[in-house]
């Protein structure tokens, strides 16, 4: 029998707990993506980076259209009733692009690589709330024209730095309802960031500046709702990379007493085979947490093999032209807290 949803309830600012089941779910990814330990689970992949497309930027679009069409199938709908969505290109393009096709009433959204998860927390209160029946999810990112916009273009040769994280060329997206039935994942909470900066001016020290917000949204997180690292199965980042999963490690030891290591995984360093690939010190962009979720996370919470995940989307909010100005890199970490209904 379906389970209905419990009310909205306002446990901190920036913390509140609902009640939102994940109809479905699907991943879609590129070549090096393919080749990593997920790549059996995504829906669809792709062999060359244009996907048939004339430039990059309309490749991030096929990317998002193919997630929603196969995230669509598995929750048996034709249509979503609100869409929450984002990516990294200007104007959240590749997002704006897929719902002219999809004509579904949409919210852009940006948070970096946080976007993922401050999608599903809107989404999540969407559905949770009444305010719509049937509610998506999609967020994307693309190696190629993350790089055009935000480093040098592929032709200008640049060489990554020893602490920078490849932008995964992928996208997830995720349908939910205010209904389900046991055995469905579930959103039983949302978290949303706060904007911290350390005063990290390195644009390749993403990991560095994102960790301090995923320890504040961590700690505030666990405070409301009275719960230590020991009640989830895993505390998932995305993505801090190795460098960033480091740091975190060490600043909830020294500000929080709190031992993660046993607990925490990072989605930038789940999506790829760390040593074999050539990755830097793991993935990033929105759509990488996008697809270990939901080729990885989602469908381990439907088959009872986790219970309980808490993830933690963390964004670097610096724009292409900030760090020339001089700018030091604000972080923000939005998350949702899901287990198995």
């Amino acid at each position: 029998m379906p389970t209905m949803t419990q009310p909205i309830q306002r446990l901190a600012p920036g913390v509140i707990k609902c009640a939102a089941f994940v109809l479905g779910q699907a991943a879609v990814g590129g070549r090096q993506e393919a080749q990593g330990p997920l790549g059996p689970k995504f829906a669809e992949t792709f062999g060359r980076a244009e996907l048939g497309e004339d430039c990059w930027e309309m490749a991030e679009t096929h990317l998002q259209q193919a997630a929603m069409r196969h995230a669509l199938r598995a929750a048996n709908r034709r249509a979503a009733d609100l869409h929450f969505g984002g990516d990294l290109l200007n104007q959240c393009s590749a997002t704006n692009f897929t719902m002219r096709e999809m004509q579904f009433p949409v919210a852009g959204l940006y948070s970096a690589c946080a976007t993922f998860a401050e999608s599903l927390a809107l989404a999540a209160l969407a559905a949770a709330s009444g305010a719509a029946e049937c509610v998506s999810a999609c967020v994307s990112s693309h190696f190629c024209a993350a790089e055009k916009q935000f480093r040098f273009p592929l032709e200008y040769g640049g060489q990554p730095t020893p602490a920078s994280q490849r932008t995964a060329t992928a996208a997830g997206a995720v349908i939910l309802g205010p209904e389900g039935s046991s055995g469905h994942a579930k959103i039983t909470h949302a978290i949303f960031g706060r904007v911290v900066d350390m005063g990290i001016k390195d644009a390749n020290e993403m990991g560095a500046a994102m960790a301090p917000a995923a320890l504040d949204t961590l700690k505030r997180f666990l405070d409301a709702t009275h719960t230590m690292p020991g009640d989830y199965d895993m505390i998932l980042t995305g993505d801090l990379g190795a460098v960033g999963s480091a740091l975190l490690l060490k600043l909830a030891r020294r500000e929080l007493g709190l031992e993660l290591s046993g607990v925490h995984r990072d989605c930038g360093m789940l999506l790829y085979h760390a040593g074999e690939q050539d990755v830097g010190v793991g993935g990033s962009g929105a759509g990488c947490s996008a697809a270990v979720v939901c080729a990885e996370i989602l469908p381990a919470l439907q088959s009872g093999s986790l219970r309980a995940v808490l993830l933690l989307g963390t964004g670097a909010l610096l724009s292409a032209i900030s760090p020339l100005q001089g700018e030091t890199i604000p972080a923000i970490c939005h998350g949702v807290r899901l287990t198995r209904a």
